[in-house]
């Protein structure tokens, strides 16, 4: 008979890694969330509305591909703490992960809330860079993690270009 991982031999003091999994997970959905709330009411038809390129995806499109980056996001978050040991020995990765929660969430209320295109920009290039530093920073603790990252900087650059095209255009 295998012998029980670490992971699940709860009963001998070694906790659990799913409450932390689970929690990673509601910060990263929350992140969603707060932008959707300061995005403001019908964003797909105000989408509709704005001269985009020929290339910009569907309205619909937005709603299959962020929740699956959220969980890879939080997936990410998860790994990189739990293969660390824990917050303190992933502080500067986990620091980066929770900032570039907080400037996601901010990046819609300024494009969709404010519909301030150009300003949106800047936020959404501090976006890149801070992804970008957070997937270099869990590279260095797990690759997998870091990893997982790399579909969402994909899309962000996406959208950082399509941002841009929509300032152009409008």
């Amino acid at each position: 008979m295998a012998e029980e991982s670490d992971d699940t031999r709860t009963d001998r003091g070694v906790r659990s890694p799913w409450p932390a999994l689970a929690a990673f997970l509601v910060l990263s959905i929350t992140a969603g969330a707060v932008g959707n709330l300061l995005q403001g009411d019908d964003v797909g038809g105000r989408y509709l509305e704005l001269d985009r390129p020929a290339w910009a995806p569907p309205s619909g499109a937005f709603g299959v591909v962020w929740p699956v980056l959220y969980v890879a996001i939080a997936v990410a978050g998860w790994r990189t703490w739990r293969t660390a040991g824990g917050v303190r020995p992933a502080a500067v990765a986990l620091g980066l992960w929770s900032a570039q929660l907080l400037v996601n969430a901010v990046w819609p209320g300024v494009f969709f809330g404010l519909e301030a295109f150009g300003p949106a920009i800047a936020v959404i290039v501090l976006l890149d860079v801070v992804v970008i530093a957070t997937i270099v920073a869990m590279a260095r603790i797990d690759r997998v993690a870091a990893w997982l990252l790399v579909p969402y900087l994909g899309w962000i650059l996406y959208a950082t270009a399509l941002n841009t095209s929509i300032w152009a255009l409008n």
